[in-house]
């Protein structure tokens, strides 16, 4: 299986170490390697790409109608011209002339290599197009490696900017404030080294090898000083316990310096060699998403970023300064938003998935591991919100927790008490759920109620609901407070009457054990003001969904076996999805689960179960997903399902295969480009120190999300293996996805776990983030990083790829309309006949915009995760005329920024501006015509929620029995989440051309097209949210 064949649908999940199965044919044979040759210098100035240029480079030319061909491309010694051969073309014809070059396009982003029968089989990372000479033509090159492709882009657009006096350029700058700062740096280190004075012969080694790795710390303190010792070697030099300065700063650069990342700064440098506050500014608004971005706030992050005094009294920001700021906590990929409660609590508690804990006592497997209250520390501090506590008859009158008939051992009841006393409300305050499995005699039931008052009192939270409440109060509500989940008595029962236990484990485990009743004291009766103490969680057995819809409580909570949890799960879907709707449901491990492994928890959170119980001792991707999920609410244990399985009238079956009714699906974009200090996997010893590492990028959610994708392996490189390979994923329901990117050592006999990070989708970041990668046991790895790029469709950093089928499956030809569903009861279809027309005047409406917006960024020449800032400012070279004056301007001053000529224009551009003209008239159109439709399809839904409260009776008066009531109540649902979800998507249509006349207005100004404001680019330029609010007003002032 390999990134570029697989395809992402119909693959199951994987364990967290994945295998590959296509090794076999592959060379295995590997050598240990300490260092690289020392003339394999890294990319890190526009001179080693133009070197590498005019030693010349072997590409694939793209021509039409799939034909490729294999060509040697050199650059000229007198830098003004590009060659290539063989060729049939005469020589004089085989060329580029370099000022006759308009621009250098990344990607596969012209219409040859659109339309070439090989598009496919190219990748992103390694094609680019140059474009030239007065037609616009394009040569498309595709290089063997993304890194190539990268030199040839970088040096092309540094000899197009600077043209004849490139070389003069070059001389004089040489990378001046790495250099100034090094020098100043060593110098430092020459005084507290006591050679102030005399001749200075350098500095220690071991002082050199302190100063790189104070600078960069994930590099081995021992492939420091091979370093020194290699180049001592190379110049046959004695005294190799000193090191010069020069020696400092070639090895520094080898060992600092990041391809990748020079390779970034120069796209949004304007010189090539560092980021002044402009090209900052546009590098944080276009890639990283940021808003509201000033000229402070570029200083702000230079002053924090740049090592050397120079650049931060000049405000640039160098090579290593903007590698620091892409490694600072602000590069996460995490969003900071979500290190904080960022969700309502206000809902009732049905309405969240609950971090808990299975037997959180054990801290090992469950037949004959430990019992230990360290197991709850751990928990709590996890911000774990629901615990277990089996509790039995003890020696001395001491109820004590374990698993009975096992080899565990106990822990008594009231130590566990303490602790959870202790520790209940250290990570989050909101409530804690004790889920408490009583197998105690009435004599120990009293001691329990004694430690119970005692040592919890008044966080205990004995309130029943009110007569009438329908739903559970809200975790806002019951912040500081513990519930007790356990039996209750019924109304009217005297002491000592009923069950102790109705639950589950206990009386499971006792069964496979074959030890006879399910625990001492079983059957003997509850203790009433035991039972007083449950209100809000009261245990109740689970017999079928018709009969819970019937006559369940909300304050009632059933605890699914596993195994009966997935065949509801995959027998009645629809039914689990409205059952949690209502009610609190909890899913343990199956009893065969001896090993305490654990079940994957999105198998139930899709059916909207909120208490999954795992096995917190058992590390590995079940824990990883778990862990991350709830980390999306600030850690809180607590986190809002989506919309669609909490509203009351709503379609969702959690085994749908294809995209969910009423939600629009996102296309992730996934580049990932190196990493960082990957370290041996533990335990490894074969190789040495070398790995050779690979990435899978794994999406885990509903079953229509779930794919994954690897890279290649790099080989024998764990320090800085360069990946340069992107993704897609279609995501359905983006509110259950996470991602997870695990890097695996590629090995002969199986591949060994190395690290790994997961994200829920709502917390990703967009844009050049940098990834802090973990362990098996879920701590993080010193200094080992992954670096990636992410882009999703409709959200900051991102535009809709054209043509791909978001809304539609991309085999579908033709638009496709939201279908409603006939009910069979007549005066409800005719309601619902109604919406017909106008839900297809909205798709209509949505779908122009999206489609004219995404052709009109396909002749800018740019990706498809592309906004309109991104096409707008991809534009400025290109209409540059030969006088230097532009061929087109925008004129700011109306509503919708129109295009307009300044003269003749090449077809190309003609056609630019008649898809800009398409694309303007049919954002018009979307906030001219959207109210309208809008309050006509919620006038809809209004007009057939009042059939709701009594479709059931009426579809019986109508005729309808058994299945056929339950499918006209099924297609009821869907019909309004299709109502409600279409009238959210024009809504959201309605913003996303907000956000669009924005963007136009900003980079037009930005990029000096704008009509009659000449010279505003090099004014203090404005943030991107302060723009005017008349250049993007809605038609009807709506928002």
């Amino acid at each position: 299986m390999t990134g570029e064949t697989t395809d992402a649908k119909g693959i199951p999940r994987r364990s967290s170490i994945i295998k590959d199965g296509s090794r076999a044919g592959r060379e295995r044979k590997k050598t240990v390697s300490f260092s690289r040759s020392l003339s394999e210098r890294k990319i890190s100035s526009a001179a080693d790409c133009i070197s590498a240029m005019m030693e010349g480079t072997e590409f694939r030319k793209v021509r039409s109608n799939s034909r490729v061909y294999q060509r040697y491309y050199l650059l000229e010694s007198g830098l003004q011209a590009l060659r290539w051969e063989p060729s049939k073309k005469e020589s004089d014809k085989a060329c580029i002339a370099v000022p006759s070059i308009r621009e250098v396009r990344t990607g596969r982003n012209t219409e040859t290599f659109r339309t070439n029968g090989v598009y496919d089989q190219i990748s992103e990372d390694c094609a680019f197009s140059i474009i030239y000479g007065e037609t616009y033509e394009a040569l498309d090159l595709v290089a063997n490696s993304a890194e190539v492709a990268n030199v040839w882009v970088t040096g092309l657009r540094y000899l197009i900017l600077y043209g004849k006096h490139a070389i003069d350029m070059m001389a004089s700058s040489e990378d001046s404030l790495r250099l100034a700062w090094l020098a100043e740096t060593f110098s430092s280190m020459v005084v507290s080294d006591g050679q102030g004075g005399g001749e200075v012969v350098g500095i220690s080694l071991r002082s050199a090898v302190g100063l790189i790795r104070s600078v960069n710390p994930g590099v081995r303190s021992e492939k420091v000083e091979h370093r020194f010792k290699e180049l001592h070697r190379v110049k046959e030099r004695m005294n190799g316990d000193r090191v010069t300065k020069e020696e400092f700063i070639e090895v520094f650069h080898d060992l600092c310096t990041r391809p990748e990342i020079y390779f970034l700064l120069v796209q949004f440098s304007s010189n090539k060699e560092y980021l002044d506050t402009k090209d900052l500014m546009r590098f944080l608004e276009v890639e990283q998403g940021m808003a509201q971005v000033t000229e402070d706030t570029s200083l702000e992050l230079i002053q924090s970023h740049e090592p050397s005094e120079e650049g931060r009294r000049q405000g640039c920001l160098s090579l290593d300064g903007f590698t620091r700021y892409l490694t600072s906590l602000e590069c996460h990929l995490f969003d900071p938003e979500h290190s904080q409660v960022c969700q309502d609590m206000s809902q009732p508690l049905s309405h969240y998935y609950i971090n808990s804990s299975h037997n959180t006592y054990l801290i090992e497997d469950q037949f004959k591991g430990p019992a230990d209250i360290t197991g709850y520390i751990r928990a709590l501090k996890m911000g774990c919100r629901c615990v277990e506590v089996d509790v039995w008859d003890g020696p001395s009158d001491e109820p004590v927790v374990y698993t009975s008939h096992t080899l565990t051992s106990p822990v008594k009841f009231h130590c566990v008490l303490d602790v959870i006393g202790r520790f209940a409300f250290e990570a989050s305050e909101f409530p804690l759920i004790l889920c408490v499995e009583n197998h105690c005699s009435p004599f120990q039931q009293r001691v329990m109620l004694q430690h119970l008052r005692r040592i919890l009192g008044e966080k205990l939270y004995t309130k029943p609901l009110r007569e009438g409440e329908v739903y559970l109060p809200s975790p806002n509500a019951l912040r500081g407070k513990i519930l007790l989940k356990g039996q209750k008595l019924e109304e009217g029962c005297g002491g000592a009457e009923g069950d102790v236990t109705d639950e589950d484990e206990g009386a499971e485990m006792c069964q496979r054990m074959k030890a006879g009743n399910s625990g001492e004291g079983a059957g003997e009766g509850l203790l009433k003001e035991l039972s007083d103490l449950v209100t809000l969680c009261k245990s109740v057995r689970f017999t079928d969904f018709q009969m819970s819809f019937s006559i369940q409580k909300p304050w009632e909570l059933c605890s699914f076996n596993e195994t009966l949890a997935l065949r509801c799960a995959s027998e009645r879907p629809g039914d689990f999805v409205n059952y949690n709707k209502r009610f609190l449901s909890r899913v343990y491990p199956s009893a065969m689960r001896i090993d305490s492994s654990n079940m994957n928890p999105q198998d139930l959170w899709k059916c909207g179960c909120q208490i999954v119980a795992l096995n917190y001792q058992t590390p590995g991707l079940m824990m990883d997903l778990n862990i991350a999920w709830f980390r999306q609410n600030g850690n809180c244990g607590y986190v809002l399902r989506p919309a669609i399985m909490r509203q009351e009238v709503s379609y969702f079956s959690a085994d749908t295969r294809d995209s969910v009714p009423g939600v629009s699906p996102q296309l992730l974009h996934v580049k990932v480009i190196s990493g960082q200090n990957l370290p041996r996997p533990r335990g490894s010893g074969a190789k040495g120190d070398v790995v050779d590492p690979y990435v899978y990028v794994e999406i885990h959610g509903i079953p229509a999300d779930c794919a994954e994708r690897r890279t290649r392996t790099v080989m024998q490189n764990g320090d800085n293996p360069i990946f340069d390979e992107s993704f897609e994923f279609q995501i359905n329901l983006p509110e259950l996805a996470m991602v997870r990117f695990v890097v695996l050592d590629d090995e002969f006999i199986g591949d060994e776990f190395i690290g790994q990070y997961t994200i829920p989708l709502e917390c990703l970041q967009p844009g050049y983030r940098h990834i802090p990668l973990q362990s098996l046991m879920g701590e993080d790895l010193p200094y080992a990083m992954l670096f990636v790029h992410v882009a999703l469709t409709n959200r900051r950093g991102g535009g809709k790829p054209y043509k791909r089928g978001l809304s539609v499956r991309k085999a579908r030809r033709g638009r496709d309309y939201a279908a409603l569903r006939d009910l069979g009861i007549k005066e409800v279809d005719e309601v619902f006949k109604m919406a017909g027309p106008q839900l297809k005047e909205a798709t209509d409406l949505r779908e122009n915009m999206q489609n004219s917006v995404a052709v009109f960024r396909e002749l800018c020449g740019v990706s498809a995760v592309a906004n309109l800032m991104q096409c707008v400012l991809a534009l400025g070279s290109r209409v540059v005329g030969a006088d230097g004056d532009p061929l087109m301007l925008f004129e700011l001053r109306e509503q919708y920024p129109s295009m307009e000529p300044q003269g003749p224009l090449p077809d190309v551009l003609r056609r630019v501006v008649s898809t800009y003209e398409t694309m303007i008239q049919a954002s018009r159109a979307v906030m001219e015509l959207s109210d309208g439709v809008y309050d006509r399809i919620l006038q809809i839904q209004t007009t057939a929620m009042k059939f709701h409260e009594t479709l059931h009776s009426i579809a019986v008066k109508e005729g309808l029995k058994d299945r056929k009531v339950t499918r006209a109540v099924e297609s009821f649902s869907w019909n309004i989440t299709i109502l409600k979800g279409q009238a959210d998507l024009l809504k959201r249509a309605m913003t996303e051309v907000q956000e669009n006349m924005k963007q136009v207005h900003y980079a037009a100004l930005t990029s000096n097209l704008s009509k009659g404001v000449t010279g505003e680019a090099t004014r203090p330029r404005r943030s991107l949210d302060t723009i005017q609010e008349r250049a993007t007003a809605p038609a009807r002032g709506s928002t």
